[in-house]
C-alpha cells in the first residue's frame, strides 16, 4: 500500500507540452492530505479492531470459565445433595437400628421384670403356705395345750 509520504515525495519527469506543474502539485498536496486522513483513519479502526478483538477473547474466555464453573458448582451441587441423600440413609438406619436394640433391650427387661414378678408371686405363695401352716400348727399346739388344761 503506497504511503502519504510516498505520495507527497512523488517526483514526475517534465516533458514538452506536459501538465501544468501548479495544478499537478496542488492535487497532489490535496490528495496527500485525503489519503493521509483516510490512512489514519484506517490505521486508527485497525487499532479499534484489535482491540476489540481482544476484548471479545477476553469475554469468550470470561463466559468459557464461567460455564466451566457453573458445571462444576452444578456438578459439586449434585455431588453434595447426593452425599446428604446417602448420610441421611446412614442416619435413619443407624437410628432405626439403636431403636430395634433399645425395643430389645426394653422387651429383655419386661421379660425379666415379668419372671421377676412371677418368682416374687411364687415366693409369696409359698410363704403364705408355710406361714399359713405354721400358724395352724401355732393354733393347733394352743387348742392342744388349752385343751389340757381344761381337763
Amino acid at each position: 500500500m503506497i504511503t502519504p509520504l510516498e505520495i507527497q515525495n512523488k517526483q514526475f519527469s517534465k516533458k514538452i507540452r506536459g501538465f501544468d506543474e501548479n495544478e499537478v502539485d496542488e492535487f497532489l498536496d490535496r490528495l496527500t492530505e485525503d489519503y493521509e486522513a483516510l490512512y489514519r483513519e484506517n490505521a486508527n479502526l485497525k487499532d479499534r479492531i484489535q482491540i476489540l478483538e481482544d476484548k471479545l477473547k477476553h469475554f469468550t474466555e470470561m463466559e468459557t470459565s464461567l460455564q466451566n464453573a457453573l458445571v462444576l458448582a452444578q456438578t459439586t451441587a449434585e455431588e453434595a445433595t447426593r452425599n446428604a441423600h446417602q448420610k441421611s440413609e446412614i442416619i435413619i438406619k443407624k437410628a432405626e437400628e439403636e431403636a430395634r436394640r433399645i425395643i430389645e433391650r426394653a422387651n429383655e427387661k419386661i421379660t425379666d421384670i415379668e419372671q421377676q414378678y412371677q418368682e416374687a408371686k411364687r415366693q409369696m405363695y409359698i410363704f403364705r403356705t408355710r406361714f399359713k401352716t405354721l400358724l395352724e400348727a401355732q393354733l393347733e399346739t394352743v387348742v392342744t395345750i388349752c385343751d389340757q388344761i381344761e381337763e
